[in-house]
C-alpha cells in the first residue's frame, strides 16, 4: 500500500507553508489511511500559522477540513472499507468521559485521535497534525470514528467543507442554540460559518434573519443563505439597526461568528428579552469583553439573557454530516455556494491571502489525480 505523499507543512514559526514530500507509517488499530480528494481552506490553518503553531510542536500538517477515499485499515476496524468515500471529522466523541458516560456526547472534551504517523521524508521528523487530522496532503491517518461515510452522490470538493466551517455553523444554530421555527435571529459576521450559522437558521425554520457585517460582498452572499435582512455595520451601529429592524424588541437569538471581542458585547444588546446569544468564533487569547449586567432595558440580569458558547457546532460528526449531506442533496443547503475558489496544493499562502481579504467564502484544495 502506498504510504508516500505531499503535503503543506510549516516547519519552523513565522515561516510560511511549504509543500514537502511525507511518509506514512501503516495505520494501527482502530485507525485508517485515507486518500484525500479535497481540504477546505479554514481560517483555522491561517491561525495555526500566525500564531506559532497555536499550541502544537513543530514540524506541522496543516489541514483539518478533508475528504476522500479509504485506502488501508487498521486492527479492528469494521465500520468502514477500503474504498469508501469519507469526510474527515476534527472531532469524534471518546465515549468514555463524564459527558458520554452521561449520554451527552456533544459536549465530550476528550475526543478520539491517532497516533501521529506522518513523517517528512526529508529527515524523518513526526509531523503534528492540526485538529488530531491533517489534510492538506495527498494521505493522512485517523481514528476510524473520524472518518464519516458520504453519499456518493455528495461530490467531495463540497463535501469536505462539513467537516469544519459548515458543520460548526449550521451546528451552533441546530445544536448548540437550536433556533425555533419563527423565531428571530441576528448573525454578526458573515464569513463562511456565519454564513452557514445563516444557513441553519433557515433550515430550522427562523422566520426573520438579520445579517451583520461590515462588507457588502458578505452581506450579499447572507442573503442567498437566507438572510431576510442586512445590516452594514461599516456606516451604522448594529445595534441599534437590529434594534429599528425587530420594532425595539430584539432578536430571539444573536450568534457571533467573528472571532472577536466587540461583536460578542453588540450580540448581547440586540437580544429580545429571555433571548439567548451565543459565541461561535474563536477569540484570541486575553480577549475580553464588557457585558452591562444591570441596564434595565438591555442588561444581562434584566433581559433574562442566556450567554452559550459553541464549539465546532457542537457537533456529532456520525450523525450530522450525513444529516448535512442529505439537506445538500435535497436543496437545503447550498455547498456548491460555499465553494468559491478551487486550487492545487501549492496554493495554500495565495488561499490564506483570499481568505484575509475577504474575497471568498472557501477556497478549496483539489488533489492531483496522480495522488
Amino acid at each position: 500500500m502506498t504510504r508516500e505523499a505531499r503535503a503543506a507543512i510549516l516547519i519552523a514559526p513565522g515561516e510560511p507553508a511549504l509543500l514537502e514530500p511525507i511518509a506514512l507509517d501503516p495505520p494501527g488499530p482502530d485507525e485508517v489511511q485515507v486518500r484525500v480528494v479535497a481540504s477546505g481552506v479554514c481560517h483555522t490553518d491561517l491561525h495555526v500559522e500566525q500564531s506559532g503553531g497555536w499550541g502544537l510542536p513543530f514540524p506541522i500538517l496543516l489541514g483539518h477540513e478533508g475528504a476522500g477515499y479509504v485506502e488501508e485499515v487498521g486492527p479492528g476496524v469494521t465500520d468502514v472499507v477500503p474504498g469508501d468515500a469519507v469526510v474527515i471529522a476534527w472531532r469524534a466523541p471518546c465515549g468514555r468521559c463524564e459527558a458520554c458516560v452521561r449520554g451527552d456526547p456533544r459536549r465530550c472534551n476528550a475526543h478520539l485521535r491517532a497516533e501521529w504517523r506522518a513523517h517528512l521524508a526529508s529527515d524523518g521528523a513526526t509531523l503534528a497534525p492540526v485538529l488530531r487530522t491533517g489534510t492538506f496532503t495527498d494521505r493522512t491517518i485517523v481514528h476510524a470514528a473520524q472518518a464519516v461515510k458520504m453519499p456518493p452522490e455528495v461530490p467531495l470538493e463540497k463535501a469536505c467543507l462539513l467537516a469544519c466551517g459548515v458543520s460548526t455553523g449550521f451546528g451552533a444554530a441546530t445544536n448548540t442554540t437550536p433556533v425555533w421555527p419563527g423565531a428571530t435571529v441576528a448573525v454578526v459576521g458573515c464569513g463562511g460559518v456565519g454564513l452557514s450559522v445563516v444557513a441553519g437558521a433557515k433550515v430550522a425554520g427562523a422566520a426573520r434573519i438579520i445579517a451583520v457585517d461590515i462588507a457588502a460582498q458578505k452581506l450579499e452572499w447572507a442573503r442567498h443563505f437566507g438572510a431576510t435582512d442586512t445590516v452594514d455595520a461599516s456606516g451604522t451601529d448594529p445595534v441599534e439597526a437590529v434594534r429599528d429592524l425587530t420594532g425595539g424588541a430584539g432578536v430571539h437569538f444573536a450568534f457571533e461568528a467573528t472571532g472577536r471581542p466587540e461583536p460578542v458585547e453588540q450580540m448581547v444588546r440586540m437580544l429580545h428579552y429571555a433571548g439567548t446569544a451565543t459565541m461561535v468564533g474563536v477569540q484570541g487569547a486575553g480577549a475580553t469583553a464588557t457585558l452591562d449586567l444591570g441596564d434595565p432595558s438591555m442588561g444581562v440580569f434584566e433581559n433574562k439573557t442566556t450567554l452559550r458558547v459553541s464549539h465546532g457546532g457542537d457537533s456529532l460528526p456520525q450523525y450530522d454530516f450525513p444529516l448535512m449531506a442529505r439537506h445538500y442533496l435535497e436543496g437545503r443547503l447550498d455547498l456548491d455556494f460555499m465553494v468559491t475558489k478551487v486550487i492545487g496544493l501549492e496554493g495554500v499562502e495565495p488561499a490564506f491571502q483570499d481568505m484575509k481579504e475577504g474575497k471568498v467564502i472557501r477556497s478549496v484544495i483539489r488533489m492531483t489525480e496522480e495522488s
